[in-house]
């Protein structure tokens, strides 16, 4: 039996009394001693104890520095949710580099792109993974990397190491992980990088996101940064000792990386992180690893739902869940908890600005507040940003005509500031300048309201909105009608060209089982003003979604399928 969510924040309270202020390799020395024994990474193969890592870290940082990585050089990585990812991820931080993850799903041009303006002196890359030969992709954009690194194309990269997968052919040239780590193996440990040295308020990361609007760019996040949104998620959701968080979501990403790698540090907890999102290997894997916290979005979570029908064993270990990253059906939640027993349900609502999740609902609160809100704003304890009342990110809704910010419940333009906000986009000064008001509050796109109990709830993106006839549509609240339909799993709305209306509205709808759009629609007719009902719907499968890592659909991508199914466009 879970002890009570205030005896628990408690129990980590006292654990910090004051905020300590580390970098990321300070805090995984500090974790090491603390925790020392505890599992700190679980695989199926291995498990990783934090005096280990902490090892390890110190022989492949030492292999790094050997090939002459140096303070702030920027390391790109891509890597999937392998144990070597967070060895790497670590030994970066203690050479005092800028780590530089990417996402392993890029192709070669878009590699190249995220190479060049990331300015990266060093690659750390899979040879293969899910079908991608990364090694090909290198001899397209930089020929002769084995030996020259970026060579012309790419001056400022100057060596590239290759981690074996066994996916594909070796290329026994290139400089690869392993040697690396017997390189740092053979150094005597005093030559090692020293422990928690560097900067907590230097960059730690430049994390590229593609976004729900358009392409990447790289959000600038501290050591300070991130582990204070660490320590938010643990307090926000209590986390008793020794808590075993298990997720696919990827570590490149914020939502792997802070709200499960970094937050489980602070009670000596454990991460199983999975190559791919599998429901069943991931039932599976909670009761093999004694798993008793998810990392999901809500597809996923309706996958492990459906997953979960065809097993008939129980979950003991298993009692929360932190489901974010999109909308759910209101039956989801009633069907997790009759499916599971009673689970600390938690939805929230984040972005890479601002350092992952910044409102969850609380463990405690009722299934009403799933249902019907974001979450409240995170109360982060001794994290907090003591200019911004007991917050690591602070929230105001402007109205956008006029600047000026509404009363509470009402919807405007969702703004941040705080602690745990981006210093801006990395080599892109004008996007940074855009992105902050007058007064230093970040833009974040967002359309929502916060009541007077601050509990958010996000109504989608300003630019998703759209004009059909001269009137102002909020695809969320069609999204919300359709969703609320039976057999309708998922529902997107975005806008194409109408010679008549100027804008109209496509339906994208994910369903379970047959569906009669045509009635859909009328559904729409009827509840909807004439304005706001979708001129079309389209049936999608919930794979073709294209969404970011987090799970939010990238509505303009949808857009440009919808051209072309409508023949609007030519492919």
């Amino acid at each position: 039996m879970l002890e009570s969510v205030a005896s628990r924040q408690a129990a980590l309270g006292a654990h910090f009394p004051q905020w300590p202020s580390r970098s990321l390799d300070g805090m995984l020395a500090w974790a090491a001693e603390a925790f020392a024994n505890n599992d700190f990474v679980v695989t199926d193969k291995q498990v990783y104890s934090y005096a280990e890592m902490n090892l390890w870290v110190s022989k492949v940082a030492a292999g790094l520095q050997r090939s002459g990585v140096k303070s702030g050089d920027h390391v790109a990585v891509v890597m999937a949710n392998y144990a070597e990812f967070v060895a790497v991820k670590f030994a970066i931080s203690r050479v005092g580099a800028i780590a530089v993850p990417l996402n392993f799903l890029n192709r070669s041009n878009e590699l190249a792109y995220l190479l060049a303006q990331s300015d990266a002196n060093y690659l750390v890359t899979m040879d293969g993974f899910r079908g991608l030969n990364y090694l090909h992709m290198l001899d397209q954009i930089m020929p002769g990397w084995q030996q020259q690194g970026g060579g012309d194309t790419f001056p400022k990269l100057r060596q590239v190491i290759v981690f074996a997968t066994g996916e594909v052919e070796p290329d026994n040239s290139a400089i690869d992980f392993a040697s690396l780590e017997l390189c740092g193996a053979h150094d005597d440990e005093k030559s090692h990088p020293e422990q928690g040295r560097q900067n907590a308020h230097a960059i730690a990361d430049i994390i590229y996101t593609s976004g729900t609007t358009g392409g990447p760019t790289g959000r600038m996040l501290s050591h300070d940064m991130v582990l204070r949104a660490a320590y938010g998620s643990a307090y926000a959701r209590a986390f008793g000792p020794s808590r075993r968080i298990q997720f696919s979501l990827p570590m490149y990403h914020v939502y792997g990386y802070v709200e499960g790698l970094l937050a489980v540090m602070y009670v000596g907890g454990a991460i199983v992180p999975q190559l791919k999102f599998d429901p069943l290997e991931t039932l599976r894997a909670v009761t093999q690893h004694r798993v008793n916290d998810l990392l999901l979005i809500p597809t996923m979570t309706s996958a492990i739902l459906e997953a979960r029908k065809t097993l008939h064993t129980d979950f003991p270990s298993l009692n929360a869940m932190l489901s974010s990253g999109g909308k759910a059906p209101a039956s989801l939640w009633p069907a997790i908890n009759q499916a599971f027993g009673k689970l600390e349900i938690t939805t929230g609502y984040g972005m890479t600005e601002a350092t992952a999740s910044t409102t969850v609902t609380r463990p405690e609160d009722p299934l009403d507040r799933l249902l019907t809100t974001n979450g409240r704003l995170r109360d982060v304890g001794i994290a907090a940003d003591p200019t911004q009342n007991g917050l690591l990110v602070a929230y105001r809704v402007v109205d956008t005509a006029t600047e000026q910010e509404v009363a509470p419940g009402e919807l405007g333009e969702l703004r941040i500031k705080g602690l745990g906000v981006t210093q801006g986009y990395y080599n892109k000064p004008e996007a940074t300048a855009a992105a902050f008001d007058d007064q230093g509050w970040m833009k974040t796109g967002d359309l929502g309201s916060i009541d007077t109990d601050r509990y958010l709830r996000l109504l989608g993106r300003t630019k998703e909105s759209y004009r059909c006839g001269g009137e102002q549509v909020l695809p969320f609240e069609i999204e919300a009608l359709l969703m609320d339909q039976p057999r309708v799993i998922e529902a997107f709305v975005v806008p194409v060209p109408d010679q008549k209306m100027g804008e109209a509205g496509v339906g994208f709808v994910v369903v379970s089982g047959a569906v009669n759009l045509p009635s859909l629609k009328v559904i729409c007719a009827e509840q909807l003003a004439r304005f706001k009902v979708p001129k079309h719907l389209l049936l999608i499968d919930a794979a073709d979604v294209p969404r970011t890592a987090t799970g939010r659909p990238q509505k303009f991508l949808l857009v440009e399928r919808a051209m072309v199914a409508l023949g609007l466009s030519a492919e």
